[in-house]
């Protein structure tokens, strides 16, 4: 195989440093998309190529070769693939550990939404938004059928009236635009490829900045939603909040870190800058990177397929 084959294994690394600049110079809407497509592309193009290295270290092995249904000869397969057999190996071992940890990475997420719609169906009422009597500021979006909004009395009040709609413009926002499944695929991409971890934390980021866009737009006033999340995260930071949250819930305060206030801070100089326009480059970049990432999982299969070819055949003459 050529060098093609092992390309898309090193792309994910140029995602992974352009990652946090289209998540801060686009639409959040169109960065989250553009960054789950662009996780999932890459993700399984480097599955493949990893599968196919595997492959042509198992028709090596004389008995798997004869077992096959076209009877590849383990001696051709030796002497004329360009991939050491050691290379083999080691894309084997490493399909083996990505396939394991994407399945525990979908069984997590799936027990995760489960749960969570769970327990939106136990909430007490039949009202999307849930008040309940808790002196922490807190306040998310629990993903199900119905979605339901939970708020703690200790948020409503820590912000002003009007800031209530803000509040619960952007968690309505999480649910209408069922961000919890970008944010889903993201991390099964990253379970599959660690590289892709960068893009994973940005689509995490991307959304909330969606919601907090969504909030700007219903309330018209970026400057106001800024201030209300900022003062959001403030109360929670003073009242201890997040003792349990649904794993697969989203809300204003996104992901507070124990000793931070996570990516909150650059939300808020988001929301106090104008809002972001469409970078051409930025889409030219993850663009170009998919479409050389499908070229060189289209040629590495061609190339593939002709050394199976020249298997089978020296296997019959």
């Amino acid at each position: 195989m050529h060098i093609a084959v092992y390309l898309p294994l090193l792309f994910p690394l140029l995602a992974a440093l352009v990652a946090r600049s289209v998540g801060e110079r686009l639409p959040p809407r169109l960065a989250t998309w553009l960054l789950t497509v662009g996780s999932l592309v890459l993700a399984s193009a480097s599955t493949a190529v990893l599968g196919m290295l595997a492959v042509t270290g198992l028709i090596r092995i004389p008995l798997l070769a004869r077992l096959a249904h076209d009877h590849w000869s383990a001696h051709a397969a030796q002497r004329h693939d360009p991939a050491s057999f050691s290379v083999a190996v080691l894309a084997g071992v490493l399909l083996a550990a990505v396939a394991a940890m994407a399945v525990r990475m979908l069984w997590r997420r799936a027990r995760a939404l489960a749960r969570a719609a769970t327990e939106a169906a136990c909430l007490p009422g039949r009202d999307q938004l849930v008040v309940i009597d808790d002196p922490a500021a807190e306040a998310y979006a629990i993903p199900g059928r119905p979605g339901r909004i939970v708020v703690s009395t200790g948020m409503l009040r820590s912000l002003e009236p009007a800031e209530h709609q803000i509040l619960l413009a952007h968690e309505r926002a999480h649910l209408a635009h069922h961000h919890y499944l970008f944010v889903a695929l993201a991390q099964l991409a990253a379970a599959a490829n660690p590289l892709l971890r960068p893009l994973a934390a940005t689509v995490t980021f991307t959304v909330e900045r969606w919601a907090d866009e969504s909030a700007a737009t219903a309330v018209g006033d970026r400057e106001r939603v800024a201030r209300t999340i900022g003062k959001a995260a403030i109360a929670a930071r003073r009242t201890r909040a997040r003792s349990w949250i649904p794993s697969a819930a989203l809300g204003i305060l996104g992901r507070l870190r124990p000793r931070g206030l996570g990516p909150v801070p650059r939300r808020v100089t988001a929301l106090l800058a104008p809002a972001p326009s469409r970078h051409a480059w930025s889409i030219a970049a993850l663009a170009g990177l998919a479409v050389a990432t499908a070229l060189c999982v289209t040629e590495a299969a061609h190339d593939l397929e002709e050394f199976l070819e020249l298997a089978k055949h020296a296997s019959h003459s």
